[in-house]
């Protein structure tokens, strides 16, 4: 576009359907499972498709051969096939159709920017990592409108019908994933990008890379092609849970956080990495308004630390460090203010930085008044070293 074309910038705020599907799932173990088995993205797909699941028979030894029922609106038949064949045909149905083209005049009301985005594109574009910012129309209708957006976090300008292809582009990403993986194959090598995108506080590509993770690992758990799974594969299934759930919880979708947690528990067993999984679940329990809860897991966490012997104690103090943070969290939202500030000194021990306390502390020490500077002292002198 020159600079002398007029255009019309549109903001896309009240057109973009973002957390639609969360808002959907929220507070449902059942349609979390689901999400786990099916593929939280595939029960999206379903949903905008217009399909409602009606049953779902689980095959613990091949997850592709899992039979689905379904049907179409609510009093449609319903109809069976595997997993597999579901996944398949209901990619390939939304990348073969798409909502039918619309003009855009002067009417620039909700409705009609969804119609002319594409309904389908705009229901998808939350679920796929694409975050709808403006559209850009000029004057000169030959110059074709652009979408202003954001795709996994990095600024794109986009055609109207480029928006669509990427949106079809990731369906097929997603079928792709399915599609090439063989029965209970994981790709550990995806671990250290999801430690570096949760690092970074990107936490839709955390779960764009593990979100596919929980239901073939819940089927096989018990099974014996799972209980013969090696420890450092498995230290690794667990770090990929702890991940996942992590991000779960920041996105805020603490049903679903508390969940793959779980999950990452009954991986983990005891030692160091069930404790972090502890914290981690502990965490999401705070998120999810259950402090006192939250107590006990922390303290699980921690009891796991002092009990494992595979690691030094020096390269577990960030760990124990978050921990002690984490549950002079939990201690200050139950109003148990020694217990807060003795968590906030053994953090302190363990490297935490004293200034995300300062609130706490405060807080803290008000309530108790005077006596606390005695008791510090005492306690102080009777907390041992570490290393």
């Amino acid at each position: 576009m020159t600079k002398s074309q007029s255009v019309r910038t549109i903001s896309l705020e009240s057109v973009r359907a973002d957390g639609w599907f969360e808002r959907l799932g929220a507070g449902s173990a059942a349609f979390a499972q689901l999400c786990q088995i099916v593929g939280d993205r595939f029960v999206a797909f379903s949903i905008v498709a217009g399909l409602r699941i009606t049953a779902l028979q689980v095959d613990g030894r091949n997850a592709e051969r899992s039979n689905i029922e379904f049907g179409l609106g609510e009093e449609g038949p319903t109809q069976r096939m595997t997993l597999g064949d579901f996944r398949r045909r209901l990619a390939n149905a939304l990348i073969g159709e798409d909502d039918p083209p619309a003009t855009l005049d002067l009417d620039v009301s909700p409705e009609a920017l969804q119609a002319f985005l594409g309904v389908r594109n705009v229901l998808l574009a939350p679920v796929l990592g694409i975050e709808l910012l403006e559209l850009r129309v000029p004057d000169d209708a030959e110059l074709g409108a652009r979408v202003s957006c954001r795709v996994d976090e990095l600024d794109a300008d986009l055609s109207v019908e480029e928006l669509r292809e990427v949106v079809r582009e990731r369906i097929r990403a997603e079928a792709d994933k399915y599609r090439t993986a063989q029965p209970f194959a994981l790709d550990l090598a995806v671990i250290p990008e999801a430690e570096s995108a949760a690092a970074e506080g990107r936490h839709e590509r955390v779960v764009s890379l593990l979100g596919g993770w929980p239901g073939p690992l819940s089927m096989i758990l018990r099974t014996p092609e799972g209980m013969s799974i090696t420890d450092e594969p498995r230290r690794g299934i667990v770090r990929a849970l702890g991940l996942l759930g992590s991000a779960y919880a920041a996105l805020g979708r603490n049903d679903w956080a508390e969940d793959v947690l779980r999950l990452g528990i009954q991986w983990g067993g005891d030692g160091a990495h069930g404790a972090d999984l502890f914290r981690r679940l502990g965490e999401a329990y705070m998120g999810n308004e259950r402090s006192g809860e939250a107590i006990g897991l922390l303290r699980r966490a921690l009891a796991l630390w002092d009990a494992d012997t595979s690691e030094s104690p020096a390269s577990l103090r960030e760990a124990r460090a978050l921990t002690h943070a984490a549950l002079a969290r939990a201690f200050s939202l139950r109003g148990r203010h020694i217990a807060t500030l003795v968590s906030i000194e053994s953090a302190l021990s363990f490297g935490a930085d004293a200034a995300s306390f300062a609130d706490t502390r405060a807080a803290a020490e008000a309530a108790l008044g005077p006596h606390w500077a005695r008791l510090r002292a005492h306690l102080i002198g009777e907390m041992p070293e570490v290393g």
